[in-house]
């Protein structure tokens, strides 16, 4: 499977549960396992001591070995699945420049035989024999390997997947089979509209950069083409295998109920012979978007009928301040949904219905920011305009500069959310964790994704400097260009236009000016402070009770007897004899909740970014409002959420018209 993984992006919605009293490092750093003694000469170093979530049962060891491989063992004794994972930091921007999709591909025929388990399904068969599955996928600078399987069977199973690092076989007889799966993978993608994107993006870079590079590969570029060159692919498969499948580009991680001495040497056994060929960690330390590629702008016909504005700014590679990320800092401004942001104002205009922004892995070596809406109708018209809001929202925060409360509020909500953090199911939990070994040391590596320690205004300035109008790439997307395009790309087949901003839209957006309505945050009040957890009643009952009963309502509860969290789940249910009685009705009711939900999101926004999230569904009765993770310290909201007043939403008659827009698209 090809992949287009995006490690550190900060665009999504940060939900994340927040303390204001506390700090990872000093309530965190948990002893894991008795620290080991390690005579083995295939292990270098052993690392006991790594900060995990209090609430984590299972215990964890890293191990640094001699070959280069780093690996993270997790003892679950309560597991019902093992799991492994192994991560090779090689992927499709690696490919030769002749053979798109080698990467891919080698993902593909990995799977099918090697020296010790020839049998080409041997591998899939003993899986699924025993309750377990397998899967991979391949990115621009990873191929990730990894499985599941019944806890009894984790070292057989362990024993046939580390062959594919020792002695893959690549058989012959598979080659044919395994491009026309790549080309089939390809052909699904075809009419996806991200993938379609995606590949525009690299086309309408610098074509010389790897970044360029059609990673997916089909029956064209590896089959085809190197036919008519002469090029054997086995041979060029071979060769790839042996030059970048080194076990110093490798991270391990496995799962079990074993404990970890019992897991220890079951890796040193199985891995500690993998071939270490010292290969660099490729870097691209140029950007793919140079000077000739920006201040450009982009019409696309997609395939479904959708309508979203991509503003994009090359930034430099910021992985290595992940203590302080200036990205984060800057996507939990520019993409807030509450009073005074960027959104609000946008969404009052009738322009959009949602709004992302934040900074977007690239590879080793360069990242992106984007601010990415989706347009209305009438935002369609806008374009200019809503990318003039973004700059006067970016110039009011170079005026105020960066500001220590909210980094600190940032850090606070990525601690609470470490700290709370769900159990995570095996086989996502060892593949994310065998990537996140390349780029933390071992003793952060569960927690480093939430860590914020460093607050850099250097930084954060720096990145500011870098969202001018000079360096933008704008791209509009709507089935509105059909027949206006001129370009065609080449993979996927996209229809666009490319067209250099005007002179005049860029002195306009170079010179906005600061906006009355647009405002920092509130400090968030729903940041939860209180995790008292008091004692369980005695001879408490093991079902809900009914401790109200009138003509309008009910009420049960029942006091949590199991997770013993400082967490409260909500339960709401209204029912309306009318809200499913006929189409009209039942439209009505789901466009209403819509209205409800659009009007409560500025109030419930800050709510959100503190672990409070809700749920809204119509049901056939009426409606239903689920509220799974009250903290103690934000129960104080839940009379202003259920008042009458935002229960009756007003809306701007634009607001209305834009949401009816959304609804009847479906």
């Amino acid at each position: 499977m090809f992949k287009c993984i995006n490690r550190t992006a900060q665009f999504k919605r940060y939900i994340h549960s927040a303390g204001s009293s506390f700090s990872i490092k000093l309530n965190f750093r948990l002893v894991s396992s008795l620290p080991l003694r390690m005579t083995d000469p295939a292990v270098n170093r052993v690392v006991s001591e790594i900060i995990r979530s209090p609430e984590d049962k299972r215990v964890y060891r890293g191990l640094e070995f001699t070959n280069g491989l780093k690996a993270m063992l997790i003892s679950d004794p309560t597991t019902d699945k093992s799991s492994a994972a192994l991560d090779v930091q090689i992927g499709s921007l690696s490919d030769p420049s002749n053979i798109s999709g080698l990467a891919h591909f080698c993902e593909h025929m990995l799977f099918l035989g090697t020296e010790k388990y020839p049998k080409e399904n041997e591998y899939s068969q003993f899986l699924s024999e025993h309750a377990g599955s397998s899967n991979a996928f391949t990115s621009g600078e990873h191929t990730n390997y990894y499985f599941d399987v019944s806890h009894e069977h984790l070292e057989g199973a362990l024993d046939r997947f580390a062959q594919f690092f020792l002695c893959p076989l690549f058989d012959e007889s598979c080659k044919d089979r395994e491009v026309n799966a790549v080309d089939s993978e390809h052909e699904k993608n075809l009419m996806n509209d991200a993938w379609r994107l995606f590949q525009l993006e690299k086309a309408t870079g610098n074509q010389n950069h790897p970044f360029s590079k059609f990673g997916t590969g089909n029956k064209l570029t590896l089959e085809t083409r190197p036919c008519k060159e002469g090029i054997d692919i086995r041979e060029e498969l071979l060769k790839y295998h042996s030059t970048y499948y080194s076990s110093n580009l490798m991270g391990l991680c496995v799962l079990g109920r074993e404990s970890l001495d019992d897991l220890t040497a079951m890796v040193v056994k199985l891995f500690g012979e993998v071939e270490n060929k010292n290969v660099p960690v490729p870097e691209f330390p140029e950007h793919p978007f140079q000077e000739e590629h920006l201040r450009q702008f982009y019409s696309v016909v997609p395939i479904k009928d959708i309508r979203n504005l991509y503003v994009t700014f090359p930034i430099p590679d910021l992985q290595k301040h992940y203590k302080s990320n200036p990205g984060h800092y800057l996507g939990h401004l520019i993409g807030h949904e509450g009073p005074g942001s960027l959104l609000s104002e946008l969404k009052s205009k009738g322009w959009v219905n949602t709004l992302v922004g934040g900074q977007k892995e690239g590879a080793k070596g360069f990242m992106f920011f984007i601010i990415n809406v989706d347009l209305t109708e009438e935002g369609l018209l806008h374009v200019e305009d809503i990318i003039f809001h973004m700059f006067q929202y970016i110039q009011k925060l170079r005026t105020e500069g960066p500001q220590a409360w909210v980094f600190d509020e940032c850090k606070d909500l990525n601690n609470v959310a470490f700290r709370f953090k769900d159990k995570e199911r095996p086989r996502g939990y060892t593949s994310k964790v065998a990537g996140l070994v390349h780029y933390y040391p071992l003793e952060e590596i569960l927690a480093a994704e939430y860590l914020l320690e460093d607050f850099r205004p250097d930084l954060i300035e720096m990145v500011l400097d870098k969202l001018r109008p000079k360096h933008v790439r704008v791209a509009v997307v709507s089935k509105s260009f059909e027949g206006q395009t001129d370009k065609t790309e080449e993979w996927y087949g996209t229809e666009y236009k490319q067209e250099a901003i005007s002179e005049e839209s860029l002195e306009k957006w170079a010179s906005a000016d600061l906006n009355g309505k647009f405002k920092l945050p509130m400090k968030n009040e729903f940041i939860p402070t209180n995790f008292e957890i008091y004692p369980l009643e005695k001879d408490s009952p093991s079902v809900p009770t009914l401790i109200k009963d009138t003509a309008m309502s009910k009420v049960w509860f029942k006091q949590d007897d199991k997770f013993f969290l400082p967490k409260a789940c909500l339960n709401f249910e209204f029912f309306s004899p009318f809200a499913y009685v006929d189409p009209l009705h039942c439209n009505m009711a789901y466009l209403y909740l819509e209205l409800l939900k659009d009007s409560l999101n500025e109030y419930a926004y800050a709510a959100e970014l503190a672990g409070l999230n809700y749920d809204l569904q119509n049901t056939v009765y009426g409606m239903y409002v689920s509220i799974p993770n009250l903290s103690p310290s934000a129960s104080c909201c839940i009379p202003d959420f259920m008042s009458p007043s935002r229960c009756h939403p007003s809306h701007p008659q634009n607001r209305l018209r834009g949401l009816s827009q959304a609804f009847v698209k479906g």
